[in-house]
C-alpha cells in the first residue's frame, strides 16, 4: 500500500482512493503502470494487487470486491487490468470500478500503425517460456553472482563482474547490487570500506586490475548515521562524527583514482541502478 498524507477536508476527500491492479498473470505490469500514472496526480491510495485472475469464479469474486467497496464509499475504485481473456475481462468492466486495460489502450493504435495484429498469449511478459529461457537463466546467473560477491565475501572472478560498486557500509551496495542482477541480469560485485580501513584508505590490489569497472555510492553522513542507527543503536559506528570521517576518506579515495561515484542521499534503488547503467555504458535487459 502507497500511502500519501492529505489534510482531511471536503475537497480532498475523494482524493483518496481505493485501486486494484488486477492481471491474468504477475500483475507487475499493472503495478508499474497504474503508479506510474497515478504518481502525477496528488492522492492517496489504498490498493489491492491482484494476480492471476484467469477464471470466472475468481473474476466475481474480484468484482465483488470492487463493487463492495463502491457501496461502502460511494466512490469509484480505480481498476487497472490486464487480462486476455473476453469472458474474465467483461465481468471485471461491468463492476463499479472506473476500470483501464492498461496493455489495449497502447496495443490497438499500434497494431494499426504497424498493420499486424497482436496475438496475445497468457504469462508472455513476465513467464517462462521458451523463448525468455535463456534471459531467465542469464537473470538467474547474475543473481547468483551478486550474492557471491557481496561485500568483498570474494575476490575471484572479478573479470566477470559487469560493474564493482564500492562505498561505505550501509549506503546501498547490496540493494543496488541486487537490483541490477534481478532487474536487467547485469553481474555487479561490491566492496566495502570499513572503519578500520580509514587510518589509511587505499584501493585494494585485486580492485586495480578492473579500475574501469568500479563505480563508487556515497551518502549525506546525516543520512548514513541514520540508517546506521536503526541496526546499531548508540554505538561508533552509527555516530554522525564517524560517518562523516568515513565518508570524507572514501569520497577523497573516489576523487585520487578517478573514480565516478554518486551520491544515493536522495536516490530510489531504481535511480541508482539507472544512472549507473547510464554512466558505465551497460546494456539493460528487461525481463
Amino acid at each position: 500500500m502507497m500511502e500519501t498524507y492529505l489534510p482531511q477536508t471536503a475537497e480532498n476527500e475523494k482524493s483518496e482512493r481505493s485501486v486494484f491492479f488486477i492481471s491474468d498473470g504477475t500483475a507487475i505490469t499493472a503495478e508499474v503502470l497504474g503508479h506510474a500514472v497515478l504518481s502525477q496526480f496528488p492522492i492517496a491510495i489504498t490498493s489491492y494487487t491482484l494476480p492471476f485472475v484467469t477464471n470466472k469464479t475468481r473474476a466475481e469474486e474480484v468484482r465483488d470486491q470492487i463493487n463492495a467497496i463502491y457501496q461502502q464509499t460511494q466512490i469509484r475504485p480505480l481498476v487497472f487490468y490486464s487480462i486476455i481473456s473476453d469472458e474474465v475481462k467483461s465481468i471485471i468492466t461491468r463492476s463499479d470500478g472506473f476500470c483501464q486495460d492498461i496493455v489495449q489502450t497502447l496495443v490497438a493504435p499500434l497494431q494499426q500503425e504497424i498493420g499486424i495484429a497482436p496475438q496475445p498469449e497468457l504469462h508472455r511478459t513476465h513467464g517462462l517460456s521458451k523463448k525468455n529461457l535463456s534471459q531467465y537463466d542469464a537473470r538467474i546467473a547474475a543473481v547468483d553472482y551478486a550474492l557471491a560477491h557481496d561485500d568483498g565475501v570474494s575476490l575471484r572472478n572479478l573479470d566477470q563482474a559487469q560493474v564493482i560498486i564500492l562505498g561505505v557500509s550501509r549506503c546501498g551496495k547490496t540493494p543496488t547490487s541486487l537490483y541490477l542482477a534481478m532487474q536487467f541480469g547485469i553481474q555487479a560485485a561490491n566492496y566495502p570500506f570499513t572503519a578500520d580501513d580509514m587510518d589509511n584508505l587505499q584501493l585494494p590490489p585485486d580492485l586495480k586490475p578492473f579500475q574501469h569497472k568500479l563505480f563508487g555510492l556515497t551518502i549525506s553522513p546525516e543520512r548514513l548515521a541514520a540508517i546506521r542507527e536503526e541496526r546499531r543503536e548508540n554505538s561508533r559506528y552509527a555516530s554522525l562524527r564517524q560517518c562523516r570521517v568515513e565518508i570524507a576518506e572514501v569520497e577523497a579515495l573516489f576523487r585520487k583514482n578517478k573514480i565516478n561515484y554518486l551520491n544515493t542521499t536522495n536516490y530510489s534503488i531504481e535511480e541508482i541502478s539507472t544512472k549507473i547503467i547510464d554512466n558505465m555504458g551497460l546494456k539493460r535487459r528487461m525481463f
